[in-house]
This record gives C-alpha cells, structure tokens and sequence, in this order.
C-alpha cells in the first residue's frame, strides 16, 4: 500500500491535549514527510495505549492492544500496514492490513486502535493523500496543545 498513489505514510508526532468544544481532548498528531500535520482526536484508553508505547514503557498487566498483537503474532500474521481511508460526519475510518501467509486481509478499526496496534509492531501508518491535505491544520494552531503526561 506504500506506493499506491494517493497515499502517503504518516509518522506519530505524539498525543496531545487540545482544545475541543470548550474543553480539552487527547488527540493523535499525525505528520507527513512533507510537514503536514493531522490531529485525531481520541478517547483515553487510546491515548494510553499509544502513550505508554511512545514512551517505551511497559504496563503491569498486557492490555488490549498487547493482547491481539500477542495472538496475531503467535498465528504468524504479519500486521502489514494501517490506513486511514476515509471521514464521514467527522469520524474518521480506518483500516487494519494483514498478511497471512500470502493472504490479504483488511479489517475496519478506529484509526486510535490502528495506530496503537502500528505503533507496537512498528507496522506503517498510511493515510489517504486527499485526505491530509483536506485536514491538515496550520503548526500554529498547535501552539497551545500540551504534551500528554499521563503519569
């Protein structure tokens, strides 16, 4: 999926608190070589899990995302890629690639889980090309966004 047109790889900036509807969200920043930068906001769970990876840290106990990359290991499924293909309504879409001895798989997943799931087997993170530029945002809106510290 790497060099099909219309697709570029994105590489995890980190997660960030940004302001969302009066409030603050966790949000995965997302960035091109190109130096777009794509903020997904993301639930807390997800922001965890993709944290304490950024971080190389390691929880007591494995969590979801340890658990199915654990199995899919164990089955020898390669996690070939994620691709984020698509926004209806504000919620993005994506997709989870694997390769099973030569089989082709593709699976819907939240981008969040995507990502968590990329990011521990260092799997790589595909973005639809329309798709970052429509909703790229300027560096300087992200000015204020802090750096998510969950310890």
């Amino acid at each position: 999926m790497a060099n099909e047109e219309g697709v570029r790889e994105v590489f995890v900036k980190g997660i960030f608190l940004v302001n969302m509807l009066g409030g603050t969200s966790p949000a995965v920043l997302l960035e091109d070589e190109d130096g777009l930068v794509i903020p997904i906001h993301i639930g807390q769970a997800e922001a965890l899990s993709i944290d304490t990876v950024i971080r190389n840290e390691t929880l007591p106990r494995p969590i979801t995302h340890d658990l199915l990359v654990a199995i899919l290991e164990r089955m020898e499924v390669k996690i070939d890629s994620v691709f984020i293909d698509d926004k209806i309504d504000n919620i993005y879409y994506a997709r989870l690639v694997l390769n099973d001895g030569g089989k082709h798989m593709e699976f819907d997943a939240r981008p969040s889980d995507c990502i968590a799931i990329a990011l521990r087997t260092g799997a790589h993170i595909m973005i639809s090309e329309d798709l970052i530029i429509s909703d790229a945002v300027s560096k300087d809106l992200l000015k204020g966004a802090r750096s998510l510290s969950l310890y």
